[in-house]
C-alpha cells in the first residue's frame, strides 16, 4: 500500500470521529464566541492523539542513515514516539493525553489514556530513545521544534499531582535531560535566530523551553535561553506581519517573537519594544486576517490552520498579562473560530498534529 492510499485509509477512521464543534455557533471568521476548554470538549479532544501515538504508519522518519543498520521500523527506532505521522507530532500528541487527562482526572476515555502512558513512557522505551538522540548522527534530529515539545512533555508530567505522573516523568527524565544539553550546547553556536514560519522557527523553539527550565528550575537553560533571546530579538523593530502568512506557514513569526519576549523581559522592557516590535498592536481597532486552507488533503497547505492557532495562543497571553492589549482577545476568538472546526472528521494530514495546537490555544485562552 502506498503512502497515498495509507493517508486515505488513515482519514476514514479520523472522519468517524465526527463531534459537534465547540465553536459551530461560529460559522465566519467574524465570530467572537466565548472559547473554553471543557470536559465536553476534553473529551472530543483526545480522541485525535489516542488515534494516533500507537498508529506506526505512515510515518515520516527525517532520519539520517549512517549505514544499512539504522533503516529500521519506526517503532525500533522510537520505540516511544512511533505514532502520529513523525517524532514531534507523536512527542506532542502524549501531551495532549497528560494535559487533558491533568485538567480533567474524569475524562471518559481517562482509563484508555492512563493504559497508553503506562504501556509506551516506560523507561527501558525512553532509553532506547536517549539511545538514539545519542549518537552523533543524530545530533540534530527534531532541532528545536521536537526539543522544545519534548520538554513541554515532561513539564506537563511534572505539573500534573499524580502517583502515575511522578512515575512517568522519572522515566521520561533521561531523554529530558539529555534535551536540555542539546539546547546548552546549540544556543551558542546559532548566530543568527531561525525566523521562519516552520519548525526551525527559534521564537518557538525557545518558548517551551523557557517555560521548562523556569518551572523545574534548570538555571543554567534559563538563563542562556534569556541571553540569546535578547541578543536575538532585543533589537527587532517593525515586524512585517502583513508578509504572513507565507504559503506552509504553521507558526507566526512575528507573534511567536512577542510571546518570547513577554516571558523573558520584564513589563518595563518588555512594552517599550512590544511597541517598537509591532506598535499596531495597541489599536483597539486592530484587525489581522486568519490565514486559509486551500486543501485539506495536503499536508503543508492544511499547516494555515496551525498559524491560526498559534496566533490565537500568542494573542490571547498577550491580552491576559496586559490589559491594554485585551482587545486581542478578539483577533484571537476569529482565528480559533476559523480553524477549530476543521479538528475531527476531516483529514489525518492535519489531524494528526493540530489538536495540540488547539489544546494549547484552549489553556492560553483561559482568563
Amino acid at each position: 500500500m502506498n503512502i497515498r492510499a495509507l493517508i486515505s485509509s488513515a482519514k476514514l477512521v479520523c472522519a468517524s470521529l465526527i463531534f459537534v464543534s465547540l465553536f459551530s455557533q461560529a460559522q465566519s471568521p467574524a465570530s467572537t464566541a466565548a472559547h473554553n476548554l471543557t470536559l465536553a470538549e476534553a473529551n472530543k479532544l483526545v480522541a485525535l492523539p489516542l488515534h494516533c501515538v500507537e498508529m506506526p504508519y505512515p510515518y515520516k522518519t527525517g532520519v539520517v542513515l549512517g549505514s544499512a543498520a539504522d533503516l529500521q521500523e519506526p517503532s525500533v527506532l522510537h520505540p516511544v514516539f512511533y505514532g502520529c505521522f513523525d517524532w514531534h507530532s507523536a512527542v506532542h500528541g502524549y501531551w495532549s493525553l497528560v494535559t487533558l487527562l491533568r485538567q480533567f482526572p474524569d475524562l471518559a476515555q481517562a482509563d484508555q489514556v492512563k493504559a497508553i502512558l503506562q504501556r509506551n513512557l516506560t523507561a527501558d522505551k525512553v532509553a532506547r530513545e536517549v539511545a538514539f538522540f545519542s549518537k552523533d548522527i543524530n545530533a540534530s534530529f527534531e532541532r528545536t521544534y521536537g526539543w522544545a515539545w519534548l520538554l513541554k512533555l515532561s513539564d506537563e508530567l511534572q505539573l500534573w499531582q499524580d502517583p502515575l505522573a511522578k512515575q512517568l516523568a522519572a522515566n521520561l527524565q533521561p531523554l529530558a535531560d539529555l534535551i536540555a544539553e542539546r539546547y546548552i550546547s546549540f544556543l551558542p553556536r546559532l548566530l543568527y535566530p531561525v525566523r521562519v514560519g516552520e519548525h526551525t522557527n527559534t521564537a518557538f523553539g525557545l518558548s517551551f523551553a523557557y517555560d521548562y527550565a523556569v518551572n523545574q528550575q534548570h538555571t543554567a537553560l534559563q538563563q542562556l535561553i534569556s541571553q540569546r533571546t535578547k541578543d536575538y530579538f532585543l533589537q527587532d523593530k517593525n515586524c512585517p506581519i502583513a508578509w504572513e502568512p507565507s504559503g506552509y506557514d504553521f507558526i507566526s513569526p512575528c507573534l511567536e517573537q512577542i510571546g518570547l519576549m513577554q516571558r523573558i523581559l520584564p513589563s518595563e522592557q518588555f512594552l517599550p519594544w512590544l511597541n517598537h516590535f509591532m506598535p499596531q498592536l495597541a489599536n483597539p481597532a486592530y484587525t489581522l486576517a486568519v490565514g486559509k486552507v486551500s486543501d485539506r488533503t495536503d499536508g503543508k497547505l492544511v499547516h494555515l490552520d496551525g498559524l491560526n492557532f498559534s496566533r490565537a495562543w500568542n494573542l490571547y497571553a498577550l491580552a491576559k498579562q496586559y490589559p491594554q492589549y485585551a482587545h486581542l482577545r478578539q483577533v484571537a476568538d476569529q482565528h480559533m473560530a476559523h480553524s477549530y472546526p476543521n479538528l475531527i472528521g476531516d483529514s489525518y494530514e492535519g489531524g494528526h498534529w493540530l489538536g495540540s495546537f488547539a489544546i494549547h490555544a484552549l489553556n492560553n485562552a483561559k482568563q
